[in-house]
């Protein structure tokens, strides 16, 4: 054993920092850590190992096959002096390329490089969250500090959306934790990280990312997201652990008209075996979403205490396509919000438009397997009336909530084997929707004069398989003028007191 560890450390491509000028005291050692990165590239690559000490730096840019590599207890701390990370990068912000602080870890145009080892990397986001709390609460129009200049000079040829104009007209753009940008050969495996100033993981552009093992703690925190990849492919994120004070994973491909210039999706993704706890969401897409977004599979992962469980969201003027969505093998606990929420509604008050590039669209999605309890809303569907969200199944779902399905404005949607243990009105509300199909659908807590099923402008309707096992009052209460083909068929209705209730302006008869 001694004699292959000397081996191994005597390998010149092996470069311990304290070797290389750097220092595990918590002093000030940046130059020294970026020139022991620039000798490996220069040596043809190699891993930079960090001992068991406190590393204090600013922004480090990594070059090819580097490998950081930082051993149990060694912690990589990143200064809170802004100048550290200046002058201003080219990177993806929140869905526009643009310049601004350089992320704390960086790479641009470079292959093969990894961060791994039982260490801690530390953002010290508190000074910029201060930062931009400070900015955002001022009652009176701030003086504009250097950065704020500086951001501005740099990014003047940038349109801004009405929507995120009050975000962009504060001109101080936190830096993610790590961002790759146009790199190949990504990976990221076994350490912590915590106390991110913005997004914690965010390669953009890149093929070929491995995420593994790791943890990311970041507490209460504007927008520290955990995981984002933008415009990425043949992405694998596995076995991390998540708490974070905005979404826990999220998939994103660019925002707006400048998403759709750079037009690259993100696809073939695979999220499985995660856990997550504190955060806006589990798994959010969107809502930059606008190189379009395919070919994702999300399995195995567990929810506990998120605001929202599996989480989509786009709006009008995003447009780009989120398509081939696979999620399955789910248990979720102590969800806020919605266990699965659909929104294309998230800029809010949009006005219907024709469809054209700016028209987000929601497709070929399907979700089984789910476990859940202590959920405030099962499911909400809002699609747009010129795109309605389209080709969805749930199966084989068991979650109790407050609330249960609410579906609106889509087509072609499907549940199979759904049991809903709801408090709060019908288990299943389906409004202004097409061809769609209930199959062996159960309420396990009907109440007196509430339907288990509530309709409202509803065409080309199957309810079929269904037991109502439970004393129930009344199964299905159907209303709207534009309400047409509803068939009941092969259902087992012996408990249930009244079948059909219908609407005065209903103008169709009930097939049952």
């Amino acid at each position: 054993m001694s004699a292959s560890f000397s081996v191994c450390f005597a390998n010149p491509n092996w470069l311990n920092v304290l070797e290389e000028g750097g220092n595990n005291i918590g002093e000030l050692c940046t130059e020294a850590l970026q020139k022991t990165i620039d000798k490996a590239e220069l040596l043809g690559g190699g891993t930079i190992y960090f001992p068991a000490g406190d590393y204090l730096t600013g922004a480090l840019r990594l070059k090819n096959n580097i490998t950081l590599h930082l051993e149990a207890g060694a912690t990589l701390r990143f200064s809170t002096n802004f100048d550290h990370y200046l002058p201003f990068v080219e990177l993806r912000w929140e869905g526009t390329v643009m310049k601004s602080f350089s992320p704390l870890l960086y790479a641009k145009d470079v292959e093969n490089i990894t961060i791994k080892g039982r260490g801690t990397i530390d953002g010290q986001g508190e000074a910029w969250w201060k930062e931009i709390w400070r900015i955002e609460s001022a009652k009176e129009k701030l003086p504009h500090t250097k950065y704020q200049k500086m951001t501005a000079e740099a990014n003047a040829h940038l349109e801004t959306s009405p929507y995120y104009a009050r975000t962009r007209s504060y001109l101080f753009h936190r830096p993610p934790l790590f961002q790759a940008f146009n790199c190949k050969n990504v990976r990221i495996e076994g350490v912590t990280i915590q106390n991110s100033p913005f997004w914690t993981i965010n390669p953009a552009f890149c093929d070929n990312v491995t995420i593994d093992g790791v943890t990311i703690f970041n507490p209460y925190s504007p927008n520290t997201d955990g995981i984002n990849p933008t415009s990425c492919k043949n992405v694998h994120i596995s076995n991390c652990h998540i708490s974070v004070g905005d979404d826990c994973i999220t998939i994103k491909s660019g925002r707006d008209a400048d998403g759709r210039k750079w037009a690259t999706p993100t696809e073939n993704v695979t999220i499985t075996n995660c856990t997550m706890l504190n955060g806006h969401g589990g798994v959010v897409i969107g809502s930059e979403m606008s190189g379009g977004i395919k070919k994702i599979t999300i399995s195995n992962c567990v929810f506990d205490g998120t605001d929202r469980g599996i989480r989509l969201k786009a709006a009008r003027g995003r447009g780009g396509v989120v398509e081939d969505i696979q999620v399955s093998n789910i248990v979720m606990k102590n969800i806020k919000r919605e266990a699965f929420m659909f929104n294309l509604f998230y800029d809010k008050n949009t006005v219907e438009e024709p469809v054209s590039e700016r028209t987000p669209i929601f497709r070929n999605i399907h979700i089984s397997n789910v476990t859940a309890t202590q959920v405030n809303t099962a499911c909400r569907l809002i699609g747009i009336p010129e795109m309605p969200i389209s080709n969805l199944t749930f199966s084989n779902m068991n979650i109790e909530a407050k609330e249960g399905f609410n579906i609106d404005t889509a087509f072609d949607i499907e549940l199979h084997d759904v049991r809903v243990n709801n408090t709060l009105g019908a288990a299943f509300k389906i409004s202004n929707s097409k061809q769609i199909v209930l199959d062996n659908i159960t309420a396990l807590n009907p109440r007196q004069n509430t339907p288990v099923v509530r309709l409202n402008n509803v065409s080309n309707l199957l309810i079929h398989n269904t037991f109502q096992r439970l004393p129930t009052d009344l199964f299905l209460e159907v209303s709207g003028s534009q309400t047409e083909d509803v068939f009941i068929k092969n259902n087992v209705f012996d408990h249930v007191k009244t079948v059909v209730k219908k609407g005065d302006d209903l103008k169709t008869d009930i097939e049952w």
